[in-house]
C-alpha cells in the first residue's frame, strides 16, 4: 500500500464539511464534543464512520490511503486529533499527505512491531475519548483476534470515534471479522496522465446495508505529471 500514487483531492474538504455539519448541534461528553446522532444518506464523510469499527481494503493498486486521508483532513478541519498506527512494514508517504492538506505536525503516528501491538495501542487511545479518528494500517497480513476486535469496537462506539483498519486484500477476501460494522473495498482507475479515479465499493454496512459506493477524482503527485 506504500505505492499508491495519488493523494491530492480536487474537491474542497473544508466546504463540504461546513455544508454537511452547519445545522448539527453538539453535546458535551467527556473530552470531546460529540455530535447528536442524525440519520443521513450514506456518503464518504466522518459522520458515516463515527462510532464504528470499519475496514478499508484495497489491492496493491488500490485507493485506500487516498480516501482515508480524505477523512483525516475532515477530522483535522474539525479541530480534533487523529492517531495513525502502523506496523514497521507499512507506512504512508509523508510528502504526499502534506500535499493533500494534512497537518503532519498534528497527526499522531505510532509505529509498532505487529498488528496485535497496534490493537493494544489503539485501545488505549480510544479509551481516552480524545480522538476523532484512529487509523490502524495493518497491511497485507492483517489479523485481529475476536477479543481485540470486540474491545476496539466497543470503545469506538462508546466515544463516538471513527476506527478505520486499512488492509491490503482482494475484493473477494473476507473482512477482518464479524464485528466489522463497515467494509469498503477501494480501487483506482487512470483518468488521464495527471488524474485518477478513486472508487469505494461498500461490501458490508450494518447500518444502511451494502451496495452504495463513492467516487472521487484525484490528482497525482507532481513527479508523475
Amino acid at each position: 500500500m506504500n505505492n499508491v500514487p495519488r493523494i491530492d483531492l480536487l474537491d474542497s474538504a473544508a466546504s463540504k464539511f461546513e455544508a454537511a455539519n452547519s445545522s448539527i448541534d453538539l453535546e458535551t461528553r467527556g473530552r470531546r464534543q460529540l455530535p447528536i446522532h442524525i440519520e443521513a444518506p450514506a456518503e464518504w464523510c466522518l459522520h458515516t464512520f463515527a462510532g464504528r469499527f470499519s475496514e478499508i481494503s484495497s489491492n496493491s493498486a488500490g485507493a485506500g490511503l487516498t480516501l482515508v486521508f480524505r477523512l483525516v483532513l475532515e477530522v483535522q478541519i474539525q479541530g480534533e486529533p487523529v492517531a495513525w498506527m502502523t506496523t514497521r512494514d507499512s507506512i504512508f508517504f509523508p510528502p504526499d499527505a502534506a500535499d493533500a492538506g494534512i497537518d503532519l505536525e498534528a497527526l499522531v503516528v505510532i509505529r509498532v512491531s505487529e498488528s496485535i501491538a497496534a490493537a493494544r495501542t489503539a485501545e488505549h487511545l480510544l479509551r481516552s475519548g480524545a480522538f476523532g479518528l484512529v487509523v490502524l494500517d495493518l497491511g497485507v497480513k492483517a489479523h485481529l483476534p475476536q477479543h481485540a476486535q470486540s474491545r476496539l469496537a466497543g470503545q469506538a462506539r462508546r466515544h463516538h470515534t471513527a476506527l478505520l483498519c486499512i488492509t491490503e486484500k482482494e475484493y473477494s477476501q473476507p473482512s477482518l471479522g464479524s464485528l466489522v460494522s463497515l467494509r469498503v473495498h477501494t480501487e483506482r482507475m487512470t483518468e488521464n496522465s495527471n488524474h485518477f479515479r478513486c472508487m469505494a465499493h461498500v461490501i458490508k454496512d450494518k447500518s444502511r446495508g451494502p451496495g452504495w459506493s463513492h467516487v472521487e477524482v484525484c490528482r497525482g503527485p507532481d513527479g508523475l505529471h
